[in-house]
């Protein structure tokens, strides 16, 4: 990674793993703009900005379909929050349907963050922490959870059918779920997460399909469908335009 541009990324306590999966940082130190590619990845991004020019704001990212490209623009700093989608329900306590491939401005002053938050990421850490922990709920509902724990188990290679029979949940009802909490089909987001498994071969230099790809050409494809480049492109990453596949090369 240039190190003009800095990320670091944590896992949280174990007892939000079940709706965070990181809480991270980057900063573009240089006096030019970063070219990134933002590619879908299964998790819903609240994130906590500023740079030279813009003022310090708060926005929360839908979930992701396709690939777009971005600009960081110079001086900026970013935290971010990581969710899993339990957290939208009950956490977040928002659908995100209606936002889905972009993003939705909130309040300057969303959970009592404000700018100085952005000053100590280890202290914005522990106030994230502090903060997601008490919008813990006392339960949540038991096949909405185990869901997600098969989706998440089989990297999203289950069938529809077969989550529908393990979680004891229709799949019409499952799908009238997804459609009105994320925007889209659980049938798309477990191709998402098949991709973002995908994508760690791939950082390792594994550019042949290991999942449930019918052959090497459907796997390229899905590749193609999710990163906009084949996966030999994908892995080279020039210039670590695909900030993801840097982070999953430095685990």
């Amino acid at each position: 990674m240039n190190s003009d541009f800095t990320y670091q990324f944590l896992k949280p306590d174990a007892a939000l793993s079940g709706f965070v999966e990181n809480i991270g940082m980057f900063h573009n130190s240089s006096d030019r703009p970063k070219e990134v590619a933002i590619i879908p990845d299964g998790r819903i991004d609240l994130f906590f900005t500023r740079s030279l020019t813009s003022p310090f704001q708060i926005w929360l990212m839908g979930l992701e379909t396709a690939p777009k490209e971005r600009r960081i623009p110079s001086g900026t700093f970013t935290f971010c929050i990581s969710f899993k989608p339990l957290a939208v329900e009950y956490i977040l306590k928002t659908p995100i349907s209606g936002f889905l491939n972009r993003a939705q401005q909130m309040d300057d002053d969303f959970w009592d963050f404000s700018a100085d938050d952005l000053n100590d990421f280890n202290a914005f850490c522990g106030k994230a922490t502090q903060k997601i922990t008490s919008l813990l709920p006392r339960e949540t509902d038991a096949r909405k959870q185990k869901l997600f724990d098969l989706i998440y188990a089989s990297s999203g290679e289950m069938s529809v059918k077969q989550l529908s029979e393990q979680a004891v949940w229709s799949s019409r009802q499952i799908n009238r779920y997804f459609t009105q909490q994320f925007g889209l089909s659980l049938k798309m987001f477990c191709k998402i997460l098949r991709f973002r498994t995908s994508l760690e071969h791939i950082a390792q230099g594994r550019l042949s399909p290991e999942l449930n790809f019918t052959d090497q050409t459907h796997f390229i494809k899905e590749i193609k469908k999710f990163s906009g480049v084949i996966p030999k492109e994908l892995s080279k990453n020039k210039n670590d335009r695909f900030v993801l596949l840097s982070v999953l090369k430095d685990k």
